[in-house]
């Protein structure tokens, strides 16, 4: 009896299906084209490299900022109530939320999906999210690359990873270097519990039902802040900015404080969505809730006094930042004053 070849695709692997979907990526990326984002034709998705034209850039002494970034285990929820639309604009907002903290425009964006098995269907949606997010940031999608990788990961299991570039002129770049004593705190609303916290959330979950009327909080999109925050670099309203993720808001604020100056932040005045009051409820301190999670704010500028109204116009009403704390010059690096109101 003859016995059967061996063959990738008997091993876990299919190419064939693979083709399949990066023909439909390239079919995506032809229907997004705008000739303005600098892509240098039609047929960029499929080939060894990706390129992108920077030369029409309009920008005087630019510097390119790039930023990667996943989604942790935001992935397993999703998995777990088979809902992937949403996932894929996780994805571009934990890179691009990053590159705006420098006041750099998003230019491309590029994927790394790795799968136990290749699902078309289910990576189509994720794809499609991550087209979302692209739009929404205005920035081209340009390649990436998906792996499977059968006996790493089982059947259903995947990872994703972002990888942004972006661009911002050198006289222009925001940064602690530039943040003064007396410069107010902002902080900009999260859409919910973003893309952060979720190893801690997954705990709860396995202990505790969700509320009816918290359940679509779980997986809802991260904002990105693309729209807004260019808008104030350009109108130069912004000294530093941060992005509140993994650590938190004291510790991810303090990267854009400079050594010599202090944070002081007035917890009190934290506006906590209500998601976060029930993740609270589940015997988490407050230490852990500030540390692990947004708590509702998902973005925050250091500004100077005289901007803030100039500032709050340039939000829709769901946005306007509102004002926790300032910088000043003290002893201690951080000042905490009250308490969180739960």
């Amino acid at each position: 009896m003859k016995k059967s070849e061996n063959s990738y695709k008997k091993s876990g692997v299919n190419i064939s299906l693979a083709n399949k979907l990066v023909k439909h990526i390239s079919y995506l990326s032809k229907k997004d084209v705008q000739k303005k984002n600098g892509s240098i034709n039609k047929d960029i998705i499929g080939g060894f490299g990706s390129l992108f034209d920077i030369s029409k850039i309009k920008i005087k002494d630019p510097v390119i900022v790039s930023c990667t970034d996943g989604v942790g285990t935001k992935i397993e929820i999703a998995n777990k109530l088979k809902k992937f639309d949403t996932i894929g604009i996780d994805l571009v907002a934990m890179c691009v939320n990053d590159l705006i903290v420098q006041g750099a425009k998003p230019l491309f964006f590029l994927d790394y999906i790795a799968v136990g098995k290749l699902n078309f269907h289910k990576t189509k949606k994720i794809i499609k999210g991550i087209f979302k997010g692209c739009r929404i940031s205005e920035c081209k999608l340009i390649g990436g690359e998906t792996a499977e990788m059968p006996g790493v990961y089982s059947n259903d299991k995947f990872d994703l990873a972002g990888f942004s570039v972006g661009i911002v002129s050198k006289k222009e770049i925001l940064g602690k270097n530039n943040v003064k004593k007396n410069n107010i705190v902002l902080a900009i609303p999260s859409s919910g519990i973003h893309s952060n916290g979720y190893s801690l959330l997954r705990t709860i979950l396995k202990k505790n039902k969700i509320p009816n009327n918290l359940k679509k909080e779980i997986l809802k999109p991260t904002k990105i802040y693309c729209k807004e925050i260019l808008k104030l670099k350009k109108k130069n309203l912004i000294s530093a900015a941060a992005h509140i993720t993994g650590g938190g808001l004291i510790e991810n604020l303090l990267r854009s404080v400079p050594k010599n100056l202090s944070l002081n932040i007035d917890l009190s005045k934290i506006k906590i969505l209500k998601i976060f009051k029930w993740i609270k409820s589940k015997n988490i301190s407050d230490k852990e809730m500030i540390r692990t999670f947004n708590c509702g704010i998902g973005f925050c500028l250091i500004v100077q006094k005289e901007n803030v109204k100039k500032i709050i116009k340039i939000f829709p009403k769901n946005l306007i930042p509102y004002e926790i704390g300032y910088i000043s010059k003290s002893k201690e690096k951080v000042n905490l004053s009250n308490s969180l109101k739960w």
